[in-house]
């Protein structure tokens, strides 16, 4: 597994997370070993969040890594927080009791990287910064980042926050490629032009962020994937052709379309299928050239001007 930093931290992590929001649809026996598979080809890092099964995910994982000082040295974990029911809350008092409650699910005394999930219009950095604080004093967290945030919104979370915020979990695939597609439509007058997210790829690369791409194979907010869906004959079509010329499987060939972007993302899978992860973990070793990725990104529809 080919590795990488991580924003501006001195964390080394592999190209590929593997995202945990699944696990509690499986059985004892399978996450162990699909957890085991994971850590057996080095992907080793682990994305969470405390809303994953209501909190049981976490839970699972724990059991099924069999987590202990030794086996928790060997990997980086990764949760996140700020979902209620109903609400978004980045309060000090809820963000250190999030915290609280994932290290106890996880069965370990720290979190590699926190993330605050989604944007609480009601924050107040101040109070985001000394729930940092405590968690960084006390060694329960030692990175931080945020998770489906614009550029603005991260400036007025740096106006109190001290730490560096290594990390912008974003929602990005062939055909949620919003935040690319606005940047080559500068000056356009059509939909491909409408900037939706603030400038966000060309902020996070400007301050050293990692965007972590979550959802990378789906289309629309969880409406399904892309890849063998009749929906996209020609994306697929153009995929295949080029997974046939490297010789891998459309998964690797989804994955390596953003691993090639230069701004050195970390896509996040979602597969509990280890087979799927070895395919994801391949297109670490593909670097597109330019004419595929642009073909690809043409053949999901995507305008060039």
């Amino acid at each position: 597994m080919k590795t990488m930093k991580l924003g501006t931290s001195s964390l080394e992590v592999p190209v590929i997370a593997v995202g945990c929001m699944r696990i509690n649809s499986l059985d004892k026996l399978e996450a162990e070993r699909f957890v085991q598979g994971a850590l057996d080809i080095g992907a080793n890092f682990f994305d969470h969040a405390d809303i994953y099964g209501g909190g049981t995910c976490e839970e699972i994982f724990a059991d099924a890594i069999h987590m202990n000082d030794d086996v928790r040295e060997k990997i980086i974990l990764q949760s996140k927080c700020g979902i209620r029911k109903g609400m978004f809350d980045f309060s000090k008092e809820h963000i250190l009791e999030s915290v609280d409650n994932i290290l106890k699910r996880l069965k370990t005394d720290y979190l590699d990287i926190l993330l605050l999930h989604r944007p609480d219009a009601l924050v107040e950095p101040e109070e985001v910064a000394e729930a940092f604080d405590l968690l960084e004093s006390s060694g329960k967290v030692r990175h931080f980042g945020v998770s489906n945030q614009t550029p603005l919104q991260i400036q007025l979370l740096k106006k109190s926050v001290k730490q560096p915020l290594v990390a912008n979990q974003l929602q990005l695939s062939i055909t949620n490629a919003t935040m690319i597609s606005n940047g080559i439509n500068v000056n356009m007058q059509n939909d491909f032009a409408v900037d939706r997210d603030g400038g966000i790829l060309d902020f996070c690369r400007l301050n050293d962020i990692t965007i972590q791409p979550w959802s990378p194979f789906q289309y629309g907010f969880f409406e399904g994937v892309f890849l063998d869906n009749e929906k996209f004959p020609e994306l697929n079509k153009k995929i295949d052709e080029i997974a046939a010329k490297y010789d891998v499987s459309n998964t690797t060939i989804a994955i390596a379309w953003i691993l090639r972007h230069p701004a050195r993302m970390q896509p996040v899978t979602g597969t509990m299928s280890i087979n799927r992860l070895i395919e994801c973990a391949k297109a670490g070793d593909i670097q597109l050239t330019r004419q595929e990725w642009y073909e690809i990104y043409c053949a999901a529809g995507n305008v060039l001007p």
